[in-house]
């Protein structure tokens, strides 16, 4: 694997680190956090001047034609910044599922919208009782020769307050948990029936609850083939997965940095506390957990757009368990070290903490990928 950046990248990478170090410190993104909506519009307008939000669109769709490694690198500079605007669910997972399953008709009106900054988008898909579960889906689709009557209640859609389009997974056939049977929809968030209850979550991002109560939409709603949806939601949301282990890797490496800085301000008998060997070894161990960590989450990004379903979920589990023990061991000692100041609202070393525990559990904790790595690694006779 070629390790070093192209140039796009490192234009990328140079962008992305430039705005959220000049634009997106603590103190504004606080702010943010206070208005109305939890998210800044102008800050999102000037991603897309940046062309930030077009990465991975097509350039026949006004995008910029990049590869998964190409967004990691931004996603890795928003970490930094603890960035609340809906990126992943709108740029990562709806942007994903339209170049992947939609038509051209639904890929020339949405993606364009997307790279402008004029749509947010939503992927509702898990369920109240769903848990890490991709296939447990009591939504319903009833078919006609209209359309389709959709029934059902979504849970914790990130981004979903502000999407303007949600993409909503809906049983058109099969048993409650079968692979077979799912389709997706596209469902604008002004449809009758659509009710949506934000809120925020305990890192600073947004989700919502989605109720469909009899939404009526026409046929060319359907994203992709009726019954035929799982294949494109698994790699939704391994490539969700590989979004996360790359804006974790940011996230762990600010949060070192303020940690070590602080051990070289604060001062205890008269010498800085970071003169303590035995700080020095946790630091040191923090310094390593995060290099685990960014070389698995390279790993997941590598394997984020690969068409062998059982290899990309193997690389995605094991970078998510790598993720999840790495960003615990350091905003656990970041914490400790720090002492009570770490975990004040007011500094910046508890939200990044909080992060790292959010991002640990959406989409699987570490505990659940560690067991999804080892059921797909043993042969069935073994399990």
């Amino acid at each position: 694997m070629d390790f070093s950046l192209t140039d796009t990248q490192r234009m990328l990478r140079d962008t992305a680190t430039r705005l959220i170090r000049e634009r997106y410190g603590f103190e504004s993104r606080a702010k943010i956090l206070a208005s109305p909506e939890g998210i800044s519009r102008d800050m999102w307008a000037t991603f897309a001047e940046l062309g930030l939000l077009g990465v991975e669109i097509p350039e026949e769709f006004g995008g910029i034609g990049g590869t998964f490694q190409d967004l990691a690198i931004v996603l890795e500079a928003f970490g930094r910044g603890m960035v609340v605007e809906p990126f992943l669910p709108t740029v990562v997972l709806g942007a994903g599922l339209l170049r992947a399953a939609g038509s051209e008709a639904q890929k020339s009106q949405w993606l364009p919208r997307v790279i402008d900054g004029t749509a947010f988008l939503a992927f509702a898909h898990g369920e109240p009782r769903s848990r890490y579960s991709l296939t447990h889906v009591t939504t319903t689709a009833q078919g006609d020769a209209q359309g389709y009557t959709l029934q059902g209640t979504k849970a914790v859609v990130l981004g979903g307050d502000s999407a303007h389009l949600l993409i909503v997974s809906a049983r058109t056939a099969g048993a409650q948990d079968a692979q077979d049977g799912l389709s997706l929809f596209l469902v604008e968030r002004d449809t009758p029936g659509v009710k949506i209850r934000g809120y925020p979550n305990v890192d600073g991002t947004r989700a919502a609850e989605v109720t469909l109560e009899n939404v009526r939409v026409p046929r060319a709603a359907l994203l992709g083939p009726e019954g035929g949806a799982f294949p494109f939601i698994q790699q939704a949301i391994d490539r969700g997965i590989a979004a996360l282990c790359a804006e974790a890797v940011g996230n762990m490496e600010a949060l070192n940095e303020v940690t070590l800085d602080y051990l070289k301000t604060r001062t205890q008998f008269g010498v800085p506390i970071g003169s303590f060997q035995v700080l020095q070894h946790r630091m040191v161990d923090m310094f390593i957990a995060h290099e685990q960590a960014r070389s698995m989450a390279i790993l997941a990004a590598d394997r984020a757009d690969s068409t062998d379903a059982s290899a990309r979920t193997q690389a995605i589990s094991a970078a998510k368990v790598q993720i999840g023990w790495s960003g615990r061991l350091i905003g656990q000692q970041a914490i400790q070290l720090h002492g009570g100041i770490g975990t004040t609202i007011e500094y910046s070393a508890g939200h990044y903490f909080k992060r790292l525990t959010t991002i640990d559990r959406t989409f699987g904790d570490a505990d659940f990928h560690l067991t999804r790595f080892a059921n797909i690694s043993s042969p069935p006779s073994a399990r």
